[in-house]
């Protein structure tokens, strides 16, 4: 019953005549928006901001299903040749929109006293933050030719060493044991139980890398040369200026989350430590073992029982995310298990228009595939939050991204902790959130020094596979500390992470900090304030497309520029790192 998702809300296939006749419709728009940039300033401001927002929103929604639809597809079969050719096409017909788009927003950027202006129309008041974000990205906004050309660009730039990255690290073969098989089934097999099966899956994932990394160093190269140079052009002082900018976060909040994670650091190296120590390890853990099963919890979860646990979960704590998982599962939302061709990790594709979502996961039945579906079903459920709100109001910072998602494993895995039947049980439980939330603690700052680094060098050489290699190494020892045998790590962790290859999406490694402690931090307030709690919480999540993160915080109370909710959200860790060590001994 559960396995692929389904996509026929949207379209029943390239061939759909729907699919067709939207796909013809951008043609139609091109002409809407070059008509509506042509009689620019001959109207009254307001008429002219309201059929504006107006066409900017029925153009958002064809563009979305259409090429939401084809990345879909393509992340369910990276060999879909089909789909990656409509997706180019959609591409290059939306850059004809570019200029026109682009003198539109200036005029909107431009509005001298937009308050008046916007007044008390309704439309206009429910657009008032994205008026003036407008207003702000203005400076950084470049002429219409030129905004045409890096869309075009962009096409064969940026776009197509993404696509690349992604196609070899799905398709490469990984040897294992005389036969072949993929990276993200190679990579579940860290989770094994079986310790000679963990080395020798590492061993053969790391022989696999060296096929592909001499291509994939060329994609990361060129994607971070491009991402300068788009900087310079438009005026941001540094990639990660940008970033923040578009992550509508003050500098303030990344260097108190970072400092803290900093000082707290040397807790989970101790964690760390003593894993290393009861499997035998004296000069900590090798990489390899950072997910070695410890305890006893060997039950595997077909994907009925994975639902039917989450359902429990969810009913007692939050009916409303309850409601919204049964559909997921029922409505063939999720697709569910690895196979070849298909992109490896776990995502969750908002479809604003039919205010619906899909999972994608490689699923494989362990407590921690559990716990990534709720994950996803966190994000799902943001979307849900924000469905009702204006086309162009449905778009959320990265940072704040990783919220909700976060939230729901809070919920599940100390659920699971709490019912543990006993102490083997209970260490299996503890050591899933420990290695979880090192992940985003330790892998996610080791992430964060190894691509500043590269956008530091980027800026005077190319980069070779061994050096981007040796300084992710530098990375991870700065970053895992004592709490990893040095000898053993992963040098090849830049050409597996999809993160590192987009230029408009940059540093996408702090916002799962950022979601990790944040979301610890409310669900903290959500043990104290009981279900009262979750109105503040649904609309605080409603409300992360028209706020900054600093002002979407202090819808619950928290201020997030100083040090110490992030040393608070950390500190809660303490009981349970403490209990782990308690446990292994």
């Amino acid at each position: 019953m559960y396995d692929k998702w389904s996509l026929d809300v949207l379209y029943t296939g390239l061939d759909d005549p729907k699919f067709t006749d939207e796909f013809h419709q951008i043609d139609a728009y091109v002409k809407k928006f070059k008509e509506t940039a042509a009689v620019l300033g001959t109207k009254d401001e307001r008429t002219t901001a309201k059929e504006c927002l107006s066409l900017l929103e029925d153009y958002n929604k064809i563009l979305s299903r259409l090429a939401g639809y084809c990345s879909l597809r393509q992340s369910a079969d990276t060999n879909d040749g089909e789909s990656v050719s409509c997706l180019g096409r959609i591409i290059q017909k939306h850059n004809d929109t570019i200029p026109y788009a682009t003198a539109i927003e200036k005029y909107l950027s431009n509005i001298a006293d937009l308050d008046a202006v916007i007044g008390d129309d309704e439309m206009l008041c429910d657009y008032s933050y994205y008026l003036h974000e407008l207003q702000k990205s203005a400076k950084y906004l470049l002429s219409e030719e030129v905004e045409t050309a890096l869309g075009a660009m962009d096409i064969s730039g940026a776009n197509a060493w993404s696509d690349l990255q992604g196609y070899l690290t799905s398709s490469v073969k990984v040897d294992y044991k005389g036969e072949t098989t993929t990276l993200s089934a190679i990579r579940n097999m860290a989770y094994d139980a079986d310790p000679a099966v963990r080395k020798s899956a590492y061993e053969a994932e790391i022989a696999a890398y060296d096929k592909i990394k001499d291509a994939v160093a060329f994609s990361l190269n060129s994607i971070k040369m491009q991402d300068l140079s788009e900087c310079k052009l438009r005026g941001h002082a540094s990639p990660l200026d940008k970033v923040l900018f578009k992550s509508k976060m003050q500098s303030e909040t990344l260097n108190a989350l970072l400092e803290a994670m900093k000082e707290y650091m040397p807790s989970f190296h101790s964690y760390l430590r003593a894993k290393a120590e009861s499997l035998g390890y004296k000069n900590g853990l090798p990489w390899y073992e950072l997910f070695a099963p410890m305890g006893k919890s060997d039950k595997k979860y077909t994907v009925a029982e994975a639902k039917a646990y989450l359902m429990n979960i969810f009913k007692a704590e939050n009916p409303r995310l309850a409601e919204i998982t049964d559909r997921a599962f029922e409505e063939n939302w999720i697709d569910f298990f690895p196979r070849e061709g298909k992109v490896g990790g776990a995502f969750c594709a908002g479809l604003e228009t039919e205010k619906e979502f899909r999972i994608l996961t490689n699923f494989d039945g362990s407590m921690s595939d559990v716990v990534t579906l709720a994950h996803e079903l966190g994000h799902g459920y943001h979307d849900f939050m924000i469905f009702d709100n204006r086309p162009l109001n449905m778009s959320y910072s990265m940072p704040v991204a990783e919220t909700a998602s976060t939230f729901n494993e809070n919920i599940v895995v100390n659920y699971a902790i709490a019912h543990a039947a006993n102490d083997e049980e209970k260490l299996a439980l503890l050591e899933g959130q420990l290695s979880d939330v090192t992940q985003i603690i330790c892998d996610i700052y080791s992430r964060f020094l190894f691509e500043s680094k590269v956008v530091e060098n980027r800026s005077n050489k190319f980069m070779f596979a061994d050096e981007l290699c040796s300084i992710m190494l530098e990375a991870q020892k700065e970053a895992y500390g004592d709490g990893l045998d040095h000898e053993v790590l992963h040098p090849y962790m830049w050409v597996c992470k999809s993160h590192y290859y987009s230029a408009d999406l940059g540093f996408y490694n702090f916002p799962y900090a950022f979601g990790g402690l944040f979301a610890r931090g409310l669900y903290a307030k959500f043990r104290q304030e009981g279900s009262a709690f979750l109105e503040k919480y649904n609309y605080m999540l409603k409300e992360t497309p028209v706020r900054s993160v600093e002002d979407v915080a202090k819808i619950c109370d928290i201020d997030l520029t100083k040090k110490e909710f992030w040393l608070m959200s950390l500190h809660s860790y303490d009981e349970a790192i403490e209990e782990y060590k308690r446990l292994v001994k």
